[in-house]
Formats: C-alpha cells, sequence, structure tokens
C-alpha cells in the first residue's frame, strides 16, 4: 500500500547590504528535482532586482541550477523560490534482508552497473567530508563483520543522533567534521558530513543530499517561518540502491523531506552564492515555509 502527499516549499533570502553593490554574479540550486520518490509538479524563481543576465542548467550531478547576474547599482536583492513535488510514502525496506555492507565496499571498486559507476563519483573524500583513520574507527562501531549493511547504516544514524546535540552556535560552514566529531554538537549539514565522510572512510558511496523538511504538526499546516534548508544523507546499499537517512532527526525520509539537490558536500549544492563588488557589511535573511496536503 503506498500513499502520496502533495508538499509545498517557499524559500525566501534577502541581502539588505550596507552601501550600493554595483555588480553580482550568484549561482542557486533553489529548483527540485525528480526522485524515485517524488515528483516535481512545479516550481518557480523570482528575483529582486530583475538580473541582468539569468541562465538555468544542469550540472554533473544531475541538479537544476540557476545563474544570474546583476550588473546595476542595488542595495538589496531578494530571491524567492517556490515549489511544489508529489511525494509518494512506501513500505519501509527490511534492513536485514539488504547486502552485507562489506560486500557493498568490495564491489563497487569493480564496478559494472551504471548505478555502481554513479556512485564512484561519491566513494572519495571531498572538501567537507574527508576520510580519515578517525572516521573509519567511529563508523566500525555500527559497521563490522558482515552485517548487513541497512541494518548497520541504521545503527549508525541512531548513535549520532543520540551522542551529538544539535546547535546552531557550536559550528559554521567551515567547521571541520574532526572538530564536530570530537565536540559532539553541531547542525544538520555538520552531521550529514559526518556521516558521509565515516561511510567513504570504511568504503562505502555517500552523498550530501540538500533539500526541506516540514517540521510541523501532523495538520496539514506546516510552522510556517519555522522551517530551513535541510541536510541528509544518501548511501548506496547494493540490492538496495541508494538509500535516504537523515542523521538529525534518526529517521528515514519519507513523507516530511523534499529533495532539492545532491552532491559530494555542501560545496556542491549551496542553496545560493555568489560574489559582489560593494555591498560592506550584510547578512543573509533566510525564511523557509513548507507545508503538505493530500495527493
Amino acid at each position: 500500500m503506498t500513499e502520496q502527499l502533495i508538499l509545498t516549499a517557499d524559500h525566501v533570502t534577502t541581502y539588505q547590504y550596507e552601501w550600493p553593490v554595483s555588480w553580482a554574479s550568484h549561482v542557486g540550486h533553489l529548483s527540485p528535482r525528480n526522485t524515485g520518490r517524488q515528483a516535481v509538479l512545479s516550481s518557480d524563481i523570482l528575483i529582486d532586482p530583475t538580473p541582468t543576465w539569468i541562465s538555468r542548467t544542469v550540472d554533473y550531478f544531475g541538479n537544476n541550477v540557476t545563474r544570474f547576474s546583476l550588473e546595476d547599482h542595488h542595495e538589496n536583492l531578494t530571491v524567492t523560490a517556490t515549489m511544489a513535488v508529489q511525494v509518494t510514502i512506501t513500505e519501509p525496506l527490511d534492513p536485514l534482508s539488504t547486502t552485507s555492507w562489506s560486500d557493498v565496499s568490495r564491489d563497487i571498486l569493480s564496478p559494472v552497473t551504471e548505478m555502481q559507476i554513479d556512485a564512484n563519483s561519491f566513494l572519495f573524500g571531498s572538501p567537507h567530508a574527508p576520510t580519515t583513520s578517525e572516521l573509519a574507527t567511529f563508523a566500525r562501531k555500527s559497521f563490522f563483520s558482515d552485517r548487513p549493511v541497512l541494518d548497520a547504516l541504521l545503527d549508525l544514524n541512531s548513535r549520532i543522533h543520540k551522542e551529538f546535540k544539535f546547535d546552531a552556535e557550536a559550528t559554521n560552514i567551515a567547521t571541520p567534521v574532526e572538530a564536530v566529531l570530537q565536540r559532539r554538537h553541531g547542525v544538520c549539514q555538520d552531521f550529514a558530513h559526518l556521516m558521509i565522510a565515516a561511510l567513504r572512510s570504511i568504503g562505502l558511496p555517500a552523498c550530501y543530499v540538500s533539500g526541506y523538511i516540514r517540521t510541523g504538526n501532523e495538520t496539514e499546516d506546516g510552522l510556517i517561518g519555522a522551517d530551513a534548508s535541510h541536510a541528509w544523507v544518501s548511501v548506496y546499499c547494493g540490492n538496495a540502491g541508494w538509500v535516504d537517512i537523515d542523521p538529525t532527526n534518526n529517521c528515514i525520509p519519507s513523507r516530511d523531506h523534499l529533495t532539492v539537490a545532491w552532491g559530494r558536500d555542501f560545496q556542491d549544492v549551496s542553496p545560493l552564492k555568489g560574489v559582489i563588488l560593494g555591498g560592506g557589511k550584510h547578512v543573509p535573511e533566510v525564511g523557509v515555509t513548507v507545508t503538505a496536503r493530500p495527493a
């Protein structure tokens, strides 16, 4: 038995500059993509002031990318992304029926199928998710012997959720995963990077997923303005394919997660980044609202 929901999201990013910006170039990952569990119904991006130039492309990982430049003086910038997707909720996998993690890590070294070849892109360390012996030791507390890969993955997910404290003041985007492992504090992107780095350190492909999560109550209404961009992990699990998993919330994404993009780490899929001339001090204000209704 499957269930379907429609998730809608509004993501508003506002920059208020200290003094005028004379030129700016930005790149955004703000448009959702189709996946095995979600189908995109609509997507739009509004930019104020109107860009001098705009381009919409698809990157190496298949993500939708919006690039734009502003070549007139401006003192503020507002980017509003709106989207709707249909999410299909299916029965959860049986963790004990999945391939042993040791077989997955061995087979990925000699990829044969298209999925295995694609998974190789996420096998090696990246700027925010390096591979180290310390991280391998952390992962092997869950990944031992020939334990089924999803069973071990759920155990690692639970350990991160229990042993690490969500703390928005503890880290920033430059905080290395080694520091997160030591301090045991961080936010969703830290826990995602930690899990990815630990998995890659024992030879399992894992990628960083950027999107949104509905954090409201059980009714159709989310908490207006309380949601934000969210990060979780997708792991190649052999015969089970790619499995998404969320260490921040100790769950397998199902009814409340909306996928936008994936890559090796945050650097590949930052929601919005860019270069400006002028502007002075500025701190972006970001607000996200996610709601759900029956399909």
